[in-house]
């Protein structure tokens, strides 16, 4: 989309374990207690696999940066933003309400928030969670049976 928009100003972060999913922590974040997604092995897609990926669509340039390490680790120090479009895909409580905290507030007014796994109780409560605690009232549109999006409100004075 950059690319075809000739937009040179842009990044594109591509940020993941790249490692499929961590056990999950549920004395801290007790929504994911039993999850059991770490064992899912085929959710481990590795970093160069996803690199080979874009390459195959011709998408794979210097405006596109992938970021390695679990969301927490990484993101609250990402060097990055302010940011249009958010794409988050956690699935877990956890992941889901460390990107959120680490990316939302960089999200430019008038951009967009995008949730994969709104189906996915963990996740729908983080969202919940994180929204009522900064009172972010804007409509949640559904994509299909599981994502959902919104967009930041404009400030107007």
């Amino acid at each position: 989309v950059l690319a075809a928009n000739e937009v040179k100003d842009r990044k594109v972060y591509v940020a993941d374990s790249f490692d499929g999913l961590p056990p999950p922590d549920a004395e801290n974040f007790p929504a994911d207690q039993g999850d059991r997604l770490h064992e899912y092995r085929q959710l481990a897609i590795d970093q160069a696999q996803v690199e080979s990926n874009f390459a195959a669509y011709d998408l794979l340039d210097d405006q596109v940066i992938f970021v390695k390490g679990l969301f927490g680790d990484t993101l609250p120090d990402l060097k990055a933003g302010p940011f249009a479009l958010i794409r988050l895909d956690g699935d877990m409580y956890e992941s889901t309400m460390d990107s959120l905290e680490a990316l939302y507030p960089r999200l430019s007014p008038g951009g967009f928030a995008i949730i994969d796994d709104l189906a996915h109780l963990p996740c729908l409560q983080a969202v919940e969670d994180y929204r009522a605690r900064n009172r972010i009232k804007a409509k949640i549109h559904e994509i299909d049976w599981t994502g959902g999006w919104w967009q930041k409100p404009i400030a107007h004075s």
